[in-house]
């Protein structure tokens, strides 16, 4: 007699996956202080697109020595395109704008409300019905950030609506394109994969920041330079293969809600690096998300 199947959406969690998921969320954490102060160097658009063309042509490089195909076929173009946009091109440009109005842990705090869209949005989509422990760990990640977003003192504010708004629409365009990932899955090696989406997502915000910015290399500082090297080599080709890497492995919701260790590296590391706010409730705010985390991967 054989063992039946397991039914339950814990069995479809593989550990790859949750060590993809950890690499996103180091690359990504350390990225907010990083392009918060790249920000007071140079331009918002310049900075993410060029540093996104640089990344998926290292990528790409990378992906022929490894002896991949770059190869897509006809069928797929439409749906890389459409990652692209959802994936890159929404969420680097919404959210580099929203830092210039925010401060990088707000702008963290409120684009990963990401997982909340992205749950939302794979019940009708996919089909993944929200378990009961799922959605606990999904109101307890959240609800540790809403503490932390209260005790920094986020208010929507005339002054912030703009970066608020931003950040929002970046969020839910991500939360998309990662359920759209799954219900329109790329048939590509994660390398090739994200090379091609970093590519064609970046490309037109390298190219309207050249045209209307002014860049100015000289006020690059020498720690502007390593942190430029930070944003290329980890944000975009570390951290975007380990992701489109962990959602090929994880439920969409479980991928989501993973992400949400995003903000917690990105406040801790803003605090230290930037000196913004980091008190005792945020620091229990902070726990109380990664617990909220850690059970999303055991749902």
């Amino acid at each position: 007699m054989t063992n039946p199947a397991p039914s339950n959406a814990r069995a479809r969690i593989a550990p790859a996956g949750l060590m993809f998921l950890a690499i996103t969320s180091v690359g990504w954490g350390f990225n907010w202080p990083v392009t918060k102060f790249l920000l007071g160097e140079l331009p918002p658009l310049t900075l993410r697109g060029v540093t996104g063309v640089i990344g998926a042509l290292l990528l790409a490089a990378l992906a022929l020595a490894r002896r991949q195909s770059l190869h897509v076929d006809r069928a797929l173009w439409p749906r890389l395109l459409l990652a692209a946009v959802l994936n890159v091109t929404g969420w680097m440009v919404l959210m580099g704008l929203a830092l210039l109005w925010l401060p990088a842990s707000e702008t963290a705090l409120i684009a990963y409300t990401m997982p909340v869209w992205a749950s939302l949005l794979a019940w009708p989509v996919l089909g993944e019905r929200p378990t009961l422990l799922r959605t606990v760990s999904l109101v307890m990640a959240f609800a540790g950030l809403a503490a932390i977003m209260g005790g920094n003192g986020v208010t929507a504010s005339a002054a912030k609506l703009p970066g608020i708004l931003m950040a929002l629409a970046g969020s839910i365009g991500f939360a998309l394109g990662t359920v759209l990932a799954k219900k329109l899955p790329l048939d590509m090696p994660p390398i090739p994969a994200a090379a091609w989406q970093i590519g064609l997502g970046c490309f037109p915000v390298a190219i309207v920041g050249l045209a209307i910015e002014t860049t100015v290399l000289g006020k690059v500082s020498q720690l502007g330079w390593w942190l430029l090297i930070y944003s290329t080599l980890i944000q975009f080709c570390i951290a975007y293969v380990s992701w489109f890497a962990a959602l090929s492995r994880l439920p969409a919701s479980v991928a989501a809600i993973g992400t949400m260790a995003v903000p917690v590296i990105g406040v801790v590391a803003s605090a230290i690096a930037l000196h913004e706010p980091l008190g005792p409730i945020q620091i229990v705010a902070l726990l109380f998300t990664l617990a909220g985390v850690v059970l999303a991967t055991r749902s």
